[in-house]
């Protein structure tokens, strides 16, 4: 089994010879043994062990409170590990944001192009009816998302999303004209499955969100009228052709 000297490990995980000792002295990682003259050797485990310290250290855990966990007779490796998963990727969306944002500020600056408005965006909505869509994506999917998706429409410009815009009403159009066959037509599930990609580009649709979606265009009002505006009844056959998809594994089937 592969054994690492103090220096060793040191240099295999960017961490000094001192905190390694340090961690020896206040018990948060044991090396694995000790040769005569004192040095000390890690093994496999002592690698995982200090993984996990480095994971609490960059989560901001003080070393007292990592010594709890790590030290806790039930301490589970994966499901701390899957714990870390969990909130790095959380971090990584709200720098993805925060990145978006800077780029956008940058771009503004050097163009002098004013990016999307608020108003912009909602077009068509009161400012009542925007900040109840805005709490009801949050509580569904939460602040980080909805930031996400706001953010990617700014960044397209009035130009841009005006397209966008265009291309969404193109295949709302689609869908009225194939109101008079079922749901589970062929035509029909072409139709769902380009207004799936064109959801796609707010934020990954998948099939239990794009079922929600589904729910919501019938029971919310708002979402209701946006569609039964272009013909009556499109948001109760669109949930129903939505579902078809989902069923098929989001697939169109020949």
């Amino acid at each position: 089994m592969t054994e690492y000297s103090v220096q060793q490990l040191s240099a295999l995980a960017g961490v000094s010879v001192r905190t390694l000792h340090h961690y020896d002295q206040i018990g948060l990682l044991k090396p694995a043994r000790r040769s005569e003259k004192g040095y000390r050797f890690y093994g496999r485990a002592e690698l995982l062990r200090l993984q996990q310290v480095l994971f609490y250290r960059e989560l901001d855990f003080s070393l007292k409170e990592i010594g709890k966990i790590v030290n806790d007779p039930h301490f589970n490796l994966l499901e701390a590990l899957e714990s870390h998963r969990s909130e790095l990727q959380k971090r990584a969306e709200r720098y993805r944001v925060l990145l978006s944002t800077v780029e956008k500020t940058i771009t503004e600056l050097k163009t002098k192009k004013k990016m999307m408005t608020d108003e912009e965006m909602y077009k068509g909505f009161t400012k009542k009816e925007v900040n109840a869509m805005r709490r009801e994506v949050v509580e569904r999917w939460g602040e980080e998302d909805l930031l996400a998706v706001e953010e990617r429409i700014r960044l397209l410009g009035k130009e841009g999303w005006d397209d966008h815009q265009k291309k969404g009403e193109e295949i709302n159009q689609l869908l009225t004209e194939l109101m008079g066959l079922e749901p589970d037509d062929h035509h029909v599930q072409e139709a769902v499955a380009l207004h799936h990609r064109h959801l796609n580009f707010y934020y990954e649709v998948s099939e239990e969100r794009y079922r929600g979606l589904a729910e919501m265009y019938v029971e919310d009002e708002r979402f209701a009228g946006y569609y039964n505006k272009y013909r009556e009844g499109l948001a109760n056959f669109l949930e129903k052709a939505i579902n078809v998809y989902c069923d098929n594994g989001m697939k169109v089937l020949k």
